[in-house]
């Protein structure tokens, strides 16, 4: 296993994280991809454990509390080896004000998350989403109280603009309130928006990016093709949230398997290899319902890609330049990058 540091901090995680997302049973558009009971539970995170993953990540919103409660089960006696990451912010019921980024709501949501985890403390707290009608000093004046009083040890983001982020961050260091150190957001070969914004934003605020579906949706792993687009019911059949151009995909699928072969690993593992050997990226989320699945995603870490094969990935899914960037690109000064000895790369 590889480990680096979560952001500017002194915690340090696996690169490979294990999502519980899949812990749990219900209905609805997540019900395809909740199918693991308790037991498989406990298989699937000492594997994770054996295999020398510390990081696990779950969400208060997962089965309605069935994941946050089966993983503080399956960690038992084990939680004080390992750093724990959930989130809050979507609905837990019907009750009107049971989600969101309120004072009142993220109090009450990471008490229920103590008691779920079975713990007195929660690593890393990340807020899920948006809330548009919670003022954000709100928000960040309350994250900063419950670090404060111990419950949570460090705080980020998930699915925020960069504008917005990049708003925090000053407040809270206007205020000296506990900054920002983690970011979980999607990227994968085949979404790298992150690449104009969040990533050149996140290095420099010293954010530790977390990868969110990095197969996008499992679309990556090879079992979605052409003549088989279900993939024989697999989870993009029940929950198909990530936008792609599919006839795109098959052709980053096609190579992916080519270079596989010549590695005997799979697309999986090739995606994942390649999110990797990004620096950007701290650590890659990924779930399982098998341990076959685990197994394999875990292989990934195993796998180093060389220049030539980054190079071609890069190129085959580098994503169309949105203004000011194509612009800036097309008057970047190239004698003053090629003069410098360490010359400054980025997008812009």
């Amino acid at each position: 296993m590889q480990y680096t540091r979560l952001g500017n901090t002194g915690l340090v995680v696996s690169r490979l994280a294990f999502g519980c997302m899949t812990f749990g049973s219900g209905e609805g558009a997540l019900g395809s991809v909740y199918k693991v009971d308790q037991d498989s539970a406990n298989n699937l995170v000492a594997q994770a454990l054996d295999a020398g993953v510390n990081f696990f990540n779950t969400a208060d919103a997962y089965a309605n509390g069935q994941s946050e409660k089966m993983l503080g089960r399956a960690l038992g006696k084990r939680r004080q080896e390992v750093v724990i990451a959930t989130k809050v912010g979507n609905r837990m019921s019907e009750a009107l004000i049971d989600q969101g980024l309120s004072r009142q709501h993220i109090i009450t949501a990471v008490q229920a998350s103590l008691q779920r985890l079975g713990t007195d403390y929660i690593d890393v707290y990340l807020v899920h989403r948006l809330d548009p009608y919670t003022p954000l000093e709100e928000t960040l004046e309350t994250l900063n109280d419950i670090v404060r009083q111990g419950m949570v040890r460090y705080i980020g983001f998930s699915n925020w603009p960069t504008w917005l982020a990049a708003k925090a961050v000053g407040l809270q260091r206007e205020h000296g309130w506990a900054p920002f150190r983690a970011a979980e957001m999607y990227y994968s070969l085949l979404g790298r928006d992150l690449e104009y914004e969040m990533i050149p934003f996140a290095q420099d605020a010293g954010i530790g990016i977390q990868v969110w579906s990095p197969l996008a949706g499992g679309f990556l792993s090879g079992k979605y093709t052409q003549d088989n687009p279900g993939g024989n019911g697999g989870r993009l059949s029940g929950f198909d949230l990530i936008p792609f151009d599919r006839d795109h995909g098959y052709t980053v699928v096609e190579m992916l398997r080519a270079m596989g072969a010549k590695h005997e690993v799979s697309p999986a593992q090739m995606a994942l290899a390649w999110l990797l050997a990004q620096s950007s990226v701290t650590s890659v989320l990924v779930g399982a319902s098998k341990s076959k699945q685990l197994d394999e995603n875990l292989g990934a870490t195993e796998l180093h890609l060389n220049a030539e094969e980054l190079a071609d990935l890069g190129r085959l899914t580098m994503p169309q330049a949105i203004y000011p960037h194509w612009f800036n690109q097309a008057i970047y000064d190239t004698q003053i990058r090629d003069a410098l000895i360490t010359p400054v790369t980025h997008n812009s």
